[in-house]
């Protein structure tokens, strides 16, 4: 199950660790939970991905993919992640996400695979509360929604100041789209942003890192628009 074609080929993906297991157990079915009730501690660590295994390690069902049938966002926040390819990023990601009342992510075919296991015991649990969907084109998807008349956020390192006033015209409604790690948001995803972001440093008039990490920048924006505006 460490390997995306096994955990395809199966449908199911491995998470470790009692409170992570327990948190799935009400959104994922359980196929299969081994603990010290049921293996050796030397068996456990065997089987565990983990440096150090916790002694839980529960098998679970994935959630069928809907693919690009899924477009009837309705109101709400979303985010769809273009190319972001580091589990741990992924991860981190999805339990921001989950902490901002965020509960769908929309993903790129090459976004990492949210069964991989660093990305369930980088979400803590929160897989239980966030659908994450892979879909075959993004940029159509956007393409879609903005006929719908629905706000596309990006952030760009050429787009509006994000805290300036006018930046966020809706808060409570839209997508914010994420790029890959490397290369931000693709040309292809990029033409059906209506609105694109800056995060700007601080101070601005002095040197800093050319950029911010994808999962650190999610957690940035995703405060921005839950700012006073919290349902």
């Amino acid at each position: 199950m460490q390997q995306k074609k096994f955990r395809d080929a199966e449908g199911v993906f491995v998470a470790e660790g009692e409170k992570c297991v327990n948190d799935l157990k009400g959104a994922f079915d359980l196929v299969l939970l081994i603990s010290r009730e049921n293996a050796t501690q030397t068996e456990i660590e065997q089987m565990s991905s983990l440096r150090t295994p916790q002694g839980v390690i529960g098998v679970f069902k994935k959630r069928e993919d809907m693919g690009n049938g899924l477009l009837e966002m309705g109101d709400g926040l979303w985010v769809a992640l273009d190319g972001v390819q580091d589990p741990g990023n992924l991860g981190t990601i999805i339990r921001t996400c989950d902490w901002f009342g965020v509960h769908h992510i929309v993903c790129s075919r090459d976004t990492a695979d949210c069964y991989n296991p660093k990305v369930v015991q980088a979400t803590m649990g929160a897989l239980a509360r966030v659908s994450v969907h892979y879909i075959d084109n993004l940029g159509d998807m956007l393409q879609q929604m903005q006929k719908a008349d629905y706000p596309i956020y990006g952030t760009l390192l050429d787009g509006k100041d994000m805290y300036e006033p006018t930046a966020i015209p809706t808060k409570d409604k839209g997508i914010i789209v994420m790029g890959n790690e490397g290369n931000g948001i693709s040309p292809e995803v990029r033409e059906w942003v209506t609105h694109p972001l800056f995060i700007p440093s601080y101070p601005t008039d002095i040197p800093t890192s050319e950029s911010l990490n994808v999962s650190i920048a999610t957690a940035i924006v995703l405060a921005e628009f839950r700012r006073n505006n919290i349902p």
